[in-house]
């Protein structure tokens, strides 16, 4: 990534709990110096003590890029002490929960250039999928160099509107969960079959993963990928028979999963 625009100018992470330092690890890995980076977080830890940039210090007079990576529930007690940098050329790039541009535009005033983002969990690890969208101040410029900070922790991906992101949640944000889930309901219908725990849970997690990344890899479709895989009156398809049921089976249940989630968050973001 060109790190050129945070040259001379410094970047201000806003928290830096699990997905901050993913980030921060993944910036630092790709050549941004610490010395450019400030860190505001009540809590620091050993690891961030280690790194090297700037903690609780006194904050750039017009830093290029403020980051915000708190909880939700603190962005109403940390953003007023950004106000200042608001309405200029400094880019705010969101990646907390459930609050929109608008509340952003409201605290630190409409001529400042946002861009809202989604992670999910697996950013931790390198592998996640942010989804984002900017605001009317927002230039292409603004959305590339975003798109650059967040491509450290896994794939981008740009909305067409910002009310996709309810959807975006109840797909790639919430989703994590619900693999981890079919992980352990996997594992736990092994051991009904005669597996020890250790054992089901091994193969739930190798399967589910190795899936995955074959999904992602392959020219074919998932739906492609699924037919290659059933060999007629077979054992996958007894299986994707319960699976696929129209009534019952993981279609309804998954539109249901989604759609509930989905409208949590449209919830949360009217407060």
């Amino acid at each position: 990534m060109d790190f050129s625009r945070i040259a001379d100018q410094g970047l201000v992470l806003l928290g830096c709990g699990k997905m901050g330092s993913a980030m921060l690890a993944g910036w630092l890995g790709r050549g941004l110096p610490a010395a450019e980076v400030w860190v505001v977080d009540p809590n620091p830890s050993d690891w961030l003590r280690a790194q090297g940039v700037n903690i609780n210090a006194p904050l750039p007079e017009r830093p290029a890029i403020v980051l915000i990576a708190v909880k939700p529930q603190m962005m109403r007690e940390a953003l007023p002490g950004l106000r200042r940098l608001g309405g200029g050329e400094t880019l705010f790039i969101s990646v907390a929960a459930g609050t929109p541009i608008t509340a952003y535009e409201e605290m630190l005033g409409e001529g400042t250039p946002i861009v809202r983002a989604m992670p999910n969990t697996p950013a931790a690890v390198g592998r996640g999928i942010t989804a984002l969208i900017g605001n009317a101040r927002a230039s292409a410029d603004d959305l590339d160099t975003a798109e650059g900070l967040l491509s450290a922790v896994g794939q981008t991906v740009r909305l067409e509107a910002e009310s996709q992101m309810d959807a975006v949640t109840g797909v790639s944000g919430s989703g994590p969960a619900y693999v981890f889930h079919l992980i352990e309901t996997l594992a736990a219908a092994g051991e009904a079959q005669g597996l020890s725990a250790d054992l089901a849970m091994t193969l739930a997690k190798a399967t589910v993963a190795g899936a995955g990344a074959l999904a992602e890899a392959a020219e074919e479709s998932p739906e492609q990928l699924r037919i290659n895989v059933t060999s007629p009156n077979g054992t996958t398809q007894a299986a994707l028979e319960v699976l696929m049921d129209a009534g019952a089976g993981l279609p309804p249940l998954m539109r249901r999963a989604v759609a509930a989630a989905a409208d949590r968050s449209r919830e949360l973001s009217r407060g």
